[in-house]
């Protein structure tokens, strides 16, 4: 079988620009003594205000169009105010001093903050952490480096030059016509490998498992895809190397016997695999992650949401052939060959932001200009650095207006939470420097009067997708299992899986499978039980509705359900129709009735606690003649 290319999305991922601009703020909080605030909301109103809040001490309105300074001038003499708009007003009703000591500012936005982030700066001369670190709790676990955890990387290579890797430990294999494995065969790899373990070496980036012994097998080709049987094979080259844990950040099509045969072993014989659900946000199988015996990963962001390409099958009843668990893998920062990246460094006004780089590596400080949308051209921007919104018209047009008004760099601030990843397009026409920066940041960078942007090459950079989540729930294990060396890869992935922070639906579901992943809360939970005392988690919880038209009297009608392992309750209800409806619920295989309901009605309900696994009996019985029943049961 060939395998499909894995895809990975770059810093340089292109990003619509089609997104509703997020308008000047034109809204504003006026303190007022509550004595005089119908006077004053009066004559808002009559200056074409809107009010949107009223509360004690203060109002909030609307001016359309109008800025802080000029609200706070009409407002302040409001005779004045009204005559310009033509409206007669008689001075002596209106109390001036009461409008002169009106206390006005601009009614701030608020918007949702990232639960984490990287760390701000420039990996080139400092260490940074990236967010996925901090959501999977690997920072708050100390990696044991004398446990033996070796960790084999099935992908593209590891690029020898790059300095951000314990290269004592790290050992590999070339595939044929691979080339070396040392020499990357694109950043994939290099990427991958950086997550899992970049050293914790005051520079560039920190792994999840710092430093932590690799060995690498360079399968794909120079065309970036390779063989199921180049997969079968470097098992049995990991095995050789003594490895404990398999990450593989590739997939494909259909399964594959002799593929299958080799994970299964390697699992069985103590070991964990771990591999991406895949990037085609779709309910396709990827293999080798759809096989049994290896851990499937699927991606959330920063903010523990779904990445909506990650992929998700439906569970089998074993629900180990489907997303198991989720790591970070939008946006992660990790390691890259020598210059492959480009990588922006941004302040403003003295102080450090997160961004990401657009086009045309270079630097600017200066002053800045805000440009608003950036529609036209504007000649107050000759020589500053321009701070643009997002919105109406491309990033390129935006930043070509920008040049053209003689602009020297250029910030374009996102319209959604989280910083802006986008290019200028395959046609850039610009010269100038340009960076992408987070929404949370906009009133920072219009505030502030200076500004300085940095694109330059870099060793270390962005990537998204599965393939980035795979190796940080890799990088986690090995950082657990080194400090639990007495248990198998299943136990260890097992706890992972109880382990997890619940996302999505609650419980087990196709997207976040038990959640992401908690280096720390697994290393508590190994450490309180043991392996032996890990359960395997919950199964999906499922629901059932029928609507039954018509049951006869004494006569009953009978549906069969199946509740999986580790559920806490299963609640059957009947109700609406006519006639009276009576519900017995049964284990299969029993004639004794578990729960039973038999009120003078169609609404009957049965709730059973921890219900046993396997089949289930439920029994609709008509005491008397019923018809247009609805059923509903749950199971969770």
């Amino acid at each position: 079988m060939k395998m499909s290319k894995f895809t990975t999305s770059l810093i340089a991922l292109a990003v619509s620009s089609a997104f509703t601009v997020q308008a000047e703020n034109s809204r504003y909080i006026i303190h007022v003594d509550d004595n005089n605030k119908q006077a004053v909301k009066a004559m808002a109103k009559k200056l074409g205000a809107n009010i949107h809040v009223d509360a004690n001490g203060f109002i909030s309105a609307t001016f359309e169009g109008k800025s802080l300074n000029s609200v706070k001038k009409m407002m302040a003499n409001p005779v004045k105010s009204l005559q310009d708009r033509g409206l007669n007003a008689a001075s002596d009703q209106i109390d001036q001093a009461a409008f002169a000591s009106l206390q006005i500012e601009e009614d701030q936005i608020r918007s949702f903050m990232s639960a984490y982030s990287d760390d701000v700066g420039d990996p080139r001369t400092e260490q940074l952490t990236p967010y996925s670190v901090y959501q999977s709790e690997a920072n708050q676990v100390t990696f044991n480096a004398n446990a033996g955890m070796k960790v084999c990387v099935i992908d593209s290579g590891l690029d020898r030059s790059n300095p951000d890797f314990e290269w004592s430990r790290i050992t590999g294999d070339n595939d044929s016509g691979t080339g070396n494995w040392d020499e990357h065969g694109g950043p994939h790899g290099t990427h991958v490998a950086g997550t899992i373990g970049a050293a914790d070496n005051n520079i560039g980036v920190v792994g999840m498992a710092p430093g932590v012994d690799m060995h690498i097998i360079k399968v794909f080709n120079a065309s970036g895809w390779g063989y199921s049987s180049d997969l079968a094979h470097a098992a049995q080259k990991c095995t050789d190397a003594g490895a404990n844990i398999i990450s593989m950040s590739l997939g494909g099509g259909a399964a594959n016997s002799a593929e299958e045969n080799a994970f299964d072993t390697f699992t069985a014989n103590g070991g964990l695999v771990v591999a991406a659900a895949g990037n085609d946000g779709n309910s396709v199988r990827s293999y080798p992650a759809g096989y049994e015996s290896v851990m499937m990963v699927g991606g959330n962001d920063a903010d523990n949401g779904r990445y909506e390409s990650s992929q998700y099958p439906s569970c089998s009843s074993t629900k180990d052939n489907c997303v198991e668990i989720t790591a970070g893998g939008v946006n992660v920062l990790s390691t890259y060959q020598q210059d492959g990246a480009t990588l922006s460094v941004m302040s403003a006004g003295g102080q450090g932001y997160a961004s990401t780089s657009m086009e045309n590596t270079g630097s600017a400080s200066g002053s800045t200009y805000y440009m608003g949308t950036a529609e036209s051209t504007d000649s107050a921007a000759n020589g500053k650095i321009c701070v643009i919104d997002r919105g109406n018209i491309t990033f390129h047009d935006k930043v070509q207006n920008c040049e053209n008004s003689g602009g020297i760099g250029a910030i374009i601030i996102n319209n959604v939470a989280g910083v802006l990843s986008g290019t200028l397009g395959d046609t850039n026409a610009t010269t100038i420097p340009a960076v992408g920066a987070a929404l949370e940041d906009k009133s920072a960078l219009v505030a502030a009067s200076t500004a300085s942007i940095e694109i330059s090459a870099s060793s270390y950079g962005y990537m998204t997708g599965t393939s980035m989540a795979t190796p940080a729930v890799s990088g986690v294990a090995a950082l657990v299992w080194s400090n639990h060396t007495e248990c198998t890869g299943t136990q260890i992935r097992d706890a992972l899986k109880a382990t997890a922070a619940d996302l999505g639906d609650a419980g087990h579901d196709v997207y976040f499978g038990h959640g992401v992943v908690k280096a720390k809360a697994a290393h508590d939970y190994l450490t309180a039980n043991g392996c032996g005392g890990v359960v395997t988690p919950p199964g999906e919880g499922g629901s059932l509705e029928e609507s039954i038209s018509s049951i006869n009297r004494r006569a009953s009608q009978t549906f069969t359900v199946e509740i999986p392992e580790g559920m806490s309750t299963f609640t059957i209800n009947t109700s609406g129709g006519t006639g009276d409806a009576d519900l017995y619920i049964y284990q299969a295989g029993s004639s004794t009735a578990v729960c039973k309901s038999t009120s003078y009605s169609n609404n009957e309900s049965c709730t059973i606690s921890n219900p046993a696994a396997g089949s289930w009996e439920i029994e609709v019985y008509a005491y008397s003649r019923v018809r247009n029943l609805t059923l509903n049961a749950q199971w969770n």
